[in-house]
């Protein structure tokens, strides 16, 4: 039994905390960011797709929306 998160999101937020999360499906990661958005700033936020294919992540095409 391995890891099973998909999603890693680090986010800054607007009191200078950082956030750092796993989120196991896309679902998941939705309802995180819906939850806290209000502390987050938005143009900070990072995730990463473990899934990724590596070719995609050269051409740096991001598709999470």
């Amino acid at each position: 039994m391995g890891n099973t998160c998909r999603y890693v999101v680090n986010a800054l937020g607007k009191g200078g905390e950082t956030y750092y999360t796993q989120c196991k499906d896309k679902q998941e990661l939705k309802k995180w960011i819906a939850d806290n958005q209000d502390k987050l700033i938005m143009d900070e936020l990072k995730i990463t797709d473990k899934n990724q294919n590596p070719l995609l992540k050269l051409l740096g095409i991001k598709k999470f929306y």
